[in-house]
């Protein structure tokens, strides 16, 4: 393990940036979100989420595909990815870090999501453990420990240090190209960081959402919770909004569209919302005409459809920003609760 000084922080940046895009979290309108990071960027490793996941810097919110150039009937198709060189994005929390996962088995099976899958082959993904976890978390109740967070670099705050352990290949090669800047972390930074983690792990504890209790979902029972009239109470207040699925690390729905140029055409593909009244819209219509049906959706989606279809594990990590987001308090956990989920 290796440590460095958080006065020296934006050497570190300045290096890594050097060589590599770095994104990172930064206050961009007073808001935290990741951005390229640059010399005089407001970094922002405090806040504990990002307004907008991490999962943006491997499937963006808007992405051009291909294009299409026209003189007269002569039709030119332009590749137009440049997803190819690397780039590192640092400070994602160990929920963000889980969601890479749920992602992978969308994009990266068959048939597999190119533009995905080369953003992450060229990234490198450095994590930051939750000093002070908040009250709407509840990853604990999805096995993610806050306090030890997975990615290529893990890393944690304590003291006046930033503590640094790679984890994977591509974690080794970014520690020695900054090793320069790095000290080697020894027995009394271990103990430290080692009281850091349980500091993390006992505030998790005390979270009024710890303990959620998952064990009336997944893939058993699907016709039962489908049937339950409990659907139509929990979404009668439902805007529709999509709030919370564009702050949510997991959702992967998009829609594909053609924009006229004039003399061509740019084909862009753009994050879309189940809780949409359009989405999925064919010739004949949508086939969940009703809020009820596309709220059902969303849930059963994360809780049953996707644990059935990816041995239990579920499509939520309990980052709690659908929690803080949504303008009439309506939730997943309140879902969750609705079916028996109470606390345990």
């Amino acid at each position: 393990m290796f440590k460095i000084k958080k006065n020296s922080l934006n050497k570190l940046y300045a290096a890594i940036a050097e060589a590599q895009t770095l994104y990172i979290p930064c206050n961009v309108n007073g808001k935290p979100n990741f951005a390229v990071w640059g010399e005089g960027a407001d970094v922002d490793l405090a806040s504990l989420k990002t307004v907008k996941s991490a999962k943006e810097v491997f499937f963006p919110q808007c992405e051009d595909i291909v294009s299409f150039k026209t003189k007269g009937k002569e039709i030119t198709v332009i590749d137009c990815r440049k997803e190819s060189e690397d780039f590192v994005v640092f400070g994602v929390r160990a929920c963000d870090a889980k969601s890479f996962e749920i992602l992978d088995k969308v994009f990266l099976s068959d048939p597999v999501d190119t533009f995905y899958k080369t953003k992450r082959e060229h990234g490198t993904v450095i994590t930051l453990a939750c000093s002070r976890p908040e009250e709407s978390c509840f990853c604990s109740a999805f096995g993610i420990d806050c306090a030890e967070p997975s990615g290529d670099v893990a890393t944690y705050f304590s003291g006046e240090y930033l503590y640094w352990s790679p984890k994977t290949e591509k974690g080794l090669n970014l520690t020695n190209s900054l090793k320069n800047l790095l000290e080697i972390a020894n027995d009394k930074d271990n103990l430290a960081l080692e009281n850091e983690q349980k500091n993390i792990r006992e505030i998790t504890k005390k979270l009024p959402l710890y303990g959620l209790d998952l064990s009336k979902w997944g893939a058993d029972d699907l016709l039962e919770k489908f049937n339950s009239e409990k659907w139509q109470e929990l979404s009668s207040a439902c805007l529709g909004c999509g709030a919370c699925t564009f702050v949510c690390p997991t959702c992967q729905c998009y829609d594909v569209r053609d924009f006229d140029k004039g003399n061509g055409v740019q084909r862009y593909r753009c994050w879309d919302s189940c809780m949409y009244n359009d989405f999925t819209m064919m010739a004949h219509g949508t086939p969940r005409p009703t809020q009820m049906q596309r709220f059902r959706q969303r849930f059963m989606h994360k809780l049953v459809y996707f644990p059935s279809n990816n041995g239990g594990e579920f499509s939520c990590v309990g980052c709690g920003r659908c929690v803080e987001k949504c303008p009439i308090n309506m939730n997943i956990v309140k879902v969750i609760k609705a079916f028996g989920g109470e606390g345990k």
